[in-house]
């Protein structure tokens, strides 16, 4: 089986990422990581020490340390959970919002910059994306990945 693609996206990833987080260090004084913390908890629903964890792909004493530096940065309201337990809540400061606004708007800019210059349609691009994640969201987790066809059969294969 060819794996052109698969690792041809991996490398992509990491390239972007790297990318992105030169950016962030010089221009804001933030890592990637970080920021994509301060994003998930602004963007995407993490308002919980558990949830972000999850989002990010890490475990919970990591992201434990991650919040008290963005907090010490004042980026980031840490609360104890008002239904009780051994939550925090988590909430953008207005200084968080605004790094995440200015510099996610920075760096999606480089990205559709990036695109435009290979001409590779930023909207079609984003489409596609979002259909991709979508079915790997609509599915049990691994249940898209597997097998279907013969290997060196995939689309666009002669």
């Amino acid at each position: 089986m060819d794996l052109t693609l698969s690792r041809k996206l991996h490398k992509l990833t990491a390239r972007l990422d790297r990318a992105a987080d030169l950016r962030l260090r010089t221009g804001a004084d933030v890592s990637y990581p970080r920021f994509l913390a301060l994003y998930m908890v602004g963007s995407e629903g993490a308002d919980t020490q558990r949830a972000l964890a999850e989002r990010l792909g890490v475990s919970e004493p990591s992201v434990s340390r991650m919040v008290r530096v963005l907090a010490d940065r004042e980026w980031l309201e840490v609360a104890p959970d008002p239904a009780g337990g051994n939550r925090n809540r988590l909430e953008l400061t207005r200084a968080g919002r605004e790094l995440v606004e200015r510099w996610g708007g920075e760096l999606e800019m480089r990205l559709a910059n990036l695109l435009e210059a290979v001409g590779i349609s930023y909207g079609g691009y984003l489409s596609d994306t979002e259909r991709l994640l979508d079915a790997l969201e609509s599915e049990p987790a691994g249940s898209r990945i597997g097998p279907r066809s013969q290997p060196g059969s995939a689309p666009g294969r002669k």
